[in-house]
């Protein structure tokens, strides 16, 4: 038997549980993974609570998580490209990643750089797309100037570096207490609050050339307020403000491949972005990790660690 992360009706945290189940079998096409490391993210918060319940409902009892990395424990029917034991990162789309072993299609896998941590392995997918297709979005340029709300949160920290790696001037909106951090890594910080406008109009120079939405639609509006080209105005989560104002809404099925997050995961293996890790949990604390995760304040990734 193994453990997985379940729950059997929407609600808040007290929903989840981890329960012992099977040891999955690989179907042709299929690898079973033992797991290392699998990131949590808001929008399994959100699929929980059955807020994307029109778009993305769930079967119960269901389980939970997209991100993985791990080890092959077991090679199905037909799959040639993995051997048991290869050390590899991918992807679910059958919300199963927060477990011990998990069976994914070989071909939603990559191998695990070796200089590549297992909680940045883990974490890697849903922010490394998400952020590769917020920044193309934008088209950014070198030499543009580029602003980004909740640039330090667990897809910021990635939005921001890409930016950077890019050629782009980059202003970060996020709280004092991660100022430092961006400061570290070339983002020009700016509070949030009341007089954004003006601040970042300061800290722009005037000279605003796109912006990265990551955090609601008060952004999206601000964005337009600054005079931002609509078809330069990314959100990944306000769809309804992006409609109305007609800027771009692209995220992470705009941008998963095998060959984005390859490029992602050299990018971070080599050293040019970094993967910060805020908290790491084993799997049976997984209420403690969502808990931590949706005070929304923490910089990075919080990982699960089967």
């Amino acid at each position: 038997m193994a453990k997985a992360v379940r729950f059997d009706h929407y609600g808040d945290i007290g929903a989840l549980y981890v329960a012992d189940v099977e040891i999955p079998i690989a179907d042709p096409g299929e690898v079973i993974v033992q797991m290392r490391a699998a990131g949590t993210n808001p929008g399994e918060a959100s699929i929980r609570k059955g807020l994307l319940d029109a778009r993305a409902p769930s079967t119960f009892p269901s389980g939970q998580g997209s991100d993985l990395a791990g080890v092959v424990y077991e090679v199905g029917p037909g799959v040639t490209t993995w051997s048991v034991g290869d050390e590899v990162l991918g992807w679910s789309w059958r919300r199963s990643s927060q477990a011990e072993y998990v069976a994914v299609p070989a071909d939603q896998l990559i191998p695990k750089p070796p200089e590549l941590s297992w909680p940045a392995a883990g974490s890697l997918y849903v922010v490394g797309v998400t952020a590769y297709a917020a920044v193309r979005a934008v088209a950014t340029s070198p030499g543009d100037t580029v602003i980004v709300s909740a640039a330090a949160g667990g897809v910021g920290s990635l939005v921001v570096q890409l930016l950077k790696v890019r050629g782009a001037s980059v202003i970060g909106i996020a709280s004092e207490t991660h100022h430092a951090w961006l400061t570290s890594v070339g983002v020009i910080p700016v509070s949030y609050g009341n007089g954004l406008a003006d601040r970042l109009r300061d800290a722009a120079d005037g000279k605003i050339d796109a912006f990265i939405d990551l955090f609601g639609p008060e952004y999206v509006h601000l964005a337009v307020e600054l005079g931002v080209p609509r078809d330069r105005i990314e959100t990944i989560i306000s769809f309804e403000a992006a409609q109305e104002f007609g800027t771009k809404a692209e995220g992470s099925g705009d941008a998963t491949s095998t060959e984005i997050l390859a490029e992602m995961a050299n990018l971070v293996a080599s050293g040019r972005i970094d993967v910060p890790i805020a908290a790491t949990y084993p799997l049976d604390r997984v209420r403690d990790a969502y808990t931590e995760l949706e005070q929304r304040h923490t910089r990075g990734k919080i990982v699960l660690v089967p």
